[in-house]
């Protein structure tokens, strides 16, 4: 399948220049029974790319209609027919119309009126046409809508929606100019039929799609988008999504895999996106963290956990305990930075060398807030200037036998430092340390063998892909060399952390 579908491509892009990616998404949407949107100006190949996808079938008819504000039903649905009406019958005759047809494309999708859309939503979501008072199962397998402009009314919202596939399609670059003016109408040749689909092929890849697996690592991938597409106030619908990753798996089976990988999930920025700036949004963070995914490597996870050891080393390693003595009690420093058991002392204070003295008895503080108060203060204060005396408890004391008196002097007391050293663990302790770190370390080694692994497969996996841009094995090589940048650094800190630890002195030694 994967060869033929490689031909049947490489077929239909002929005489195309640089749609090939658009090609290979209306064509991908087409074989997942989805609907596409062309955004761009008039006359940058949107509906010769709808008539491509018409090649790539074997049978069914094609239908294309250009829509404006004035369309009515019967330019897209067929005329009613007038037998049916002589019958009191309400039929429209359908033939060569959208409800025929297998392939549609409808340029200006969005001048839709209120008078064909609600049978146009049911075509396009459910592949049914209510014809008088039946409802029928159509044959499209795809529509490919054109528009050089988002629509702006809420009633269209809906519409939007039932197309998964949106590219925005620009002119031709200024490199590849020359190459358009020089096209043929005959540098395009028609598929080899063998090359050709059926509608029955269709149908089998939709149907054996079921087998096809998501990995963890794409869950987590699709989870962490979900996620970041929240905080970017990105809204996707859980039918978007169902659809999207539908869209994986076909094109997942159709490259003839078994499960849905993370290179299949760049595809997603063609597919979540409302408005057309958001596309490299997506793209971007998807060139981020898709090789992280395609190992099961989280950097900021990891990061996170190397920067909480690192925190836990610095702990363990500058953790203080108390010296002690050989009476298991604690040591201190004094001034002159000897030992000693005693935690405190008292000390006369002083200012600027003079002995500080405590208020006379009777005052509401004595100490003055710590600051105490010298002779002279003294003096002034509580004293009289004549015989240098005040009253205390019924009696005359001099200012000399105030200060002589111990009980008067401002004491504070004054506490030693604290003796300490770094903390020893015992053997044990550094061994278990070190045990989970190499742990870690080993785990994100395999993590490193991985990207190279992946690295020595970009060619296969990605260059080889039948859905992929070529130029896409570029991004990915950028983005596992990135990682492998990501993992030796974080190896170097783990290397850092082993060595610090196995360094510290244990209480064994």
């Amino acid at each position: 399948m994967k060869i033929r579908l490689q031909r049947l491509l490489e077929t239909l892009n002929q005489g195309l220049i640089e749609r090939e990616t658009p090609l290979k998404l209306i064509v991908l949407s087409a074989l997942a029974g989805e609907n596409s949107l062309l955004l761009g100006p008039h006359g940058t190949a949107k509906s010769v790319l709808a008539e491509r996808l018409h090649w790539a079938f074997k049978e069914g008819d094609y239908f294309e209609r250009l829509l404006t504000r004035f369309s009515v039903p019967e330019e897209l649905f067929g005329p009613l027919s007038i037998k049916s009406l002589e019958n009191d019958q309400y039929r429209r005759l359908t033939e060569n119309y959208l409800p025929s047809s297998t392939i549609s494309f409808i340029d200006e999708i969005f001048k839709a009126n209120s008078a064909i859309l609600n049978a146009l939503l049911t075509i396009l979501n459910e592949r049914q046409f209510d014809n008088g008072d039946k409802r029928y199962t159509i044959p499209l397998i795809s529509v490919v809508a054109a528009s050089n402009e988002l629509p702006d009314e809420a009633g269209l919202a809906a519409l939007y929606d039932r197309f998964l596939c949106r590219f925005q399609v620009d002119s031709v670059s200024s490199e590849q100019f020359h190459h358009l003016l020089r096209l043929t109408d005959e540098d395009f040749q028609a598929p080899d039929k063998a090359d050709q689909l059926t509608l029955e092929e269709v149908h089998r890849i939709q149907q054996k799609i079921t087998d096809i697996t998501i990995t963890d690592d794409v869950m987590d991938l699709l989870q962490a988008f979900r996620l970041h597409a929240e905080t970017i106030s990105l809204y996707i619908s859980d039918r978007r999504w169902r659809k999207a990753v539908k869209l994986l798996k076909v094109a997942a089976f159709t490259n003839g895999s078994e499960s849905v990988g993370v290179w299949e999930c760049w595809l997603l920025q063609h597919c979540l996106w409302d408005e057309p700036e958001q596309r490299e949004i997506i793209a971007n963070w998807f060139e981020t963290h898709l090789s992280l995914g395609s190992s099961g490597f989280n950097f900021e996870r990891l990061d996170k956990l190397v920067s909480t050891w690192e925190t836990v080393l610095h702990k363990d390693s500058t953790t203080e305990v108390a010296v002690l003595n050989e009476k298991g009690q604690p040591l201190y420093l004094n001034a002159l930075g000897e030992q000693t058991a005693q935690a405190s002392f008292m000390q006369r204070r002083e200012r600027n060398g003079l002995p500080l003295y405590l208020a006379p008895p009777g005052q509401a503080d004595r100490r003055l807030a710590d600051q105490g108060y010298t002779y002279k203060e003294l003096l002034e204060q509580f004293f009289d200037d004549r015989y240098q005396q005040t009253h205390i408890k019924g009696k005359w004391r001099h200012i000399d036998e105030y200060v002589a008196d111990p009980d008067n002097v401002l004491i504070t007391e004054v506490f030693n430092s604290p003796c300490m050293e770094f903390k020893q663990h015992e053997r044990g302790f550094i061994e278990g340390r070190v045990r989970e770190l190499s742990h870690l370390k080993q785990d994100i080694e395999q993590f490193k063998e991985k990207l190279i692994a992946q690295q020595c497969n970009l060619q296969t996996d990605i260059g080889e892909h039948l859905w992929l841009d070529p130029a896409f094995i570029i991004t990915a090589t950028n983005s596992l060399e990135k990682s492998i940048e990501q993992v030796e650094s974080l190896l170097n800190r783990l290397s850092g952390l082993l060595d610090r630890y196995k360094s510290l002195p244990t209480t064994d030694e």
